[in-house]
């Protein structure tokens, strides 16, 4: 009994993203029957649930506030049939554009009309091209939108979600995953496929649009500079950190105004992500479940002095400053809310030299921020995989310190990446079996999370807003956790 209660204790529930185009765009759950096949050949597995996208533009695509949530309904009460839990994502982005993106959902057809109209509402870049995949921060607090503000229409979604699938929260529905962005991420798009970006193009800043050129100019005239502009030498999104004059040695991001820049794009997304999560507590305020925040596993040009592809993105982050505590001390005021990262599946040996990929020492590095300010992480894969070196990885990862009754950290949950009908090859989903047995620590599937120490608590309304001196605190770099060089609980082992 003591070795099954020390063994649950090392469980990490492994949860399965549901393909894109599982409800139409034009708001119909296809094929339910093949669907339901689906899911029960994953309770089979052993795994704890699924993931799934919950569209804004399908959802709200007939006019401002006409939800209609159906299709999203008959998917849940399917999943609570075949007696699987749901993570729920508020995916405010359009679908398209972006790395796996096999079909395309737009963002609301309203929303794209009054873009027409006022094209800033996108995220632009240096050279004007807009992105519809989602609206930038800088209309955050606008009320450019049939008389709502962005954060505004956001929380809205949120709290009529919250009404329509009451009876199944807590039940069926145990996270919420907040969309901050493209791909549903907390950051700005700045490697968009749509626009030509390729691996391992160090991407753009996408801060051109009036609202954000007018807020820049406001901080630079109050910081005593109103000579400063937005960068005009960080190159283009295929460049390399060397070819430009602002990632390059002694470059323009180690001045004071490189600096002042870095500084405030990057605060401006911890900010929009705040607000964001804010509206989340209060939607779900008194619901039994956990609220998450998506960051991407920037891991090219980690082991370049600039890291040049974080920054275009928005996490300031270098040798020696933090980019990512800060973003899990600001989680850490609303109710302990998730960071979920990516890339847990990449070693540094897989990976091209040319790009100065670190991804095994960039999830050490946020793994270890986000358990100094006492949340909890969650991580995907960025790439599909079904070979042992992959899932090896992932263990090893969720349990850094392996199986053990210390109080080392471990994940709280594991999404794999994704449903599909390669996963369900035959020796594909064998090797998955035993994955998510290693992941459970051995353990059969437990369905009562308090067993593994994650009982669901009603949610409590966020702390005081953290001031940002509070959180730039956070930037100071601190020694990563030690890893195990490799896992004990190996598929192959």
């Amino acid at each position: 009994m003591a070795e099954s209660k020390k063994m649950l204790a090392n469980y990490v529930p492994v949860y399965v993203m549901l393909p894109l185009g599982i409800i139409s765009t034009d708001n119909v759950l296809l094929d339910k029957e093949g669907l339901k096949q689906q899911l029960l050949k994953l309770k089979t597995a052993g795994v704890d649930g699924v993931m799934s996208d919950v569209w804004w533009g399908i959802v709200e695509s007939k006019g401002p506030k006409q939800y209609d949530w159906s299709a999203y309904r008959s998917l849940v009460e399917l999943i609570k049939e075949c007696g699987l839990k749901m993570q729920a994502i508020m995916s405010f982005h359009q679908c398209g554009g972006n790395v796996g993106d096999e079909v395309t959902i737009p963002i609301p057809q309203w929303v794209l009309d009054i873009g027409e109209e006022n094209p800033d509402i996108f995220y632009t870049d240096r050279e004007g091209d807009r992105n519809k995949e989602y609206l930038t921060l800088g209309v955050d607090h606008l009320p450019l939108f049939h008389g709502r503000t962005a954060v505004q229409v956001y929380g809205d979604y949120m709290k009529s979600f919250k009404e329509t699938m009451a009876d199944l929260i807590g039940e069926v529905i145990i996270d919420i995953e907040v969309g901050l962005g493209a791909a549903g991420e907390l950051r700005y798009p700045s490697y968009p496929q749509s626009l030509g970006w390729v691996f391992p193009g160090i991407g753009e800043f996408q801060c051109y649009d009036k609202y954000l050129k007018a807020a820049f100019k406001e901080a630079a005239t109050k910081a005593g500079h109103p000579e400063w502009e937005f960068p005009d030498n960080a190159g283009t999104y295929n460049d390399t950190p060397d070819s430009t004059e602002f990632f390059g040695s002694n470059g323009t991001y180690l001045t004071d105004k490189g600096k002042f820049f870095l500084t405030w794009y990057s605060n401006k997304l911890i900010t929009h992500g705040d607000d964001i999560l804010d509206e989340a507590n209060k939607a779900f305020l008194g619901c039994k479940l956990k609220l998450a925040a998506k960051i991407s596993g920037m891991h090219w040009w980690y082991n370049s002095p600039s890291h040049a592809a974080e920054l275009t993105a928005g996490y300031y982050n270098l040798y020696n400053r933090d980019g990512y505590r800060p973003i899990a001390r600001m989680l850490s005021r609303h109710d302990s809310a998730i960071l979920n990262f990516t890339c847990l599946e990449m070693r540094d040996s897989e990976q091209d030299a040319a790009a100065k990929s670190a991804p095994q020492e960039l999830v050490q590095q946020v793994f270890s921020g986000v358990w100094r300010e006492h949340i909890e992480v969650a991580g995907e894969n960025a790439l599909s995989r079904y070979d042992s070196y992959a899932y090896n990885q992932i263990l090893l990862n969720a349990r850094p310190n392996g199986i053990t009754n210390k109080g080392v950290p471990k994940m709280h949950g594991f999404t794999y990446l994704r449903s599909s009908d390669d996963l369900f090859e035959d020796t594909n989903f064998e090797l998955f079996k035993i994955f998510v047995k290693k992941m459970h620590a051995d353990q059969e599937y437990c369905s009562d999370p308090a067993k593994y120490g994650k009982e669901l608590k009603p949610l409590k309304r966020s702390k005081p807003k953290i001031p940002i001196e509070d959180l730039l605190d956070a930037t100071t770099p601190m020694k990563p956790f030690p890893w195990d060089e490799e896992t004990d609980m190996k598929v192959d082992g």
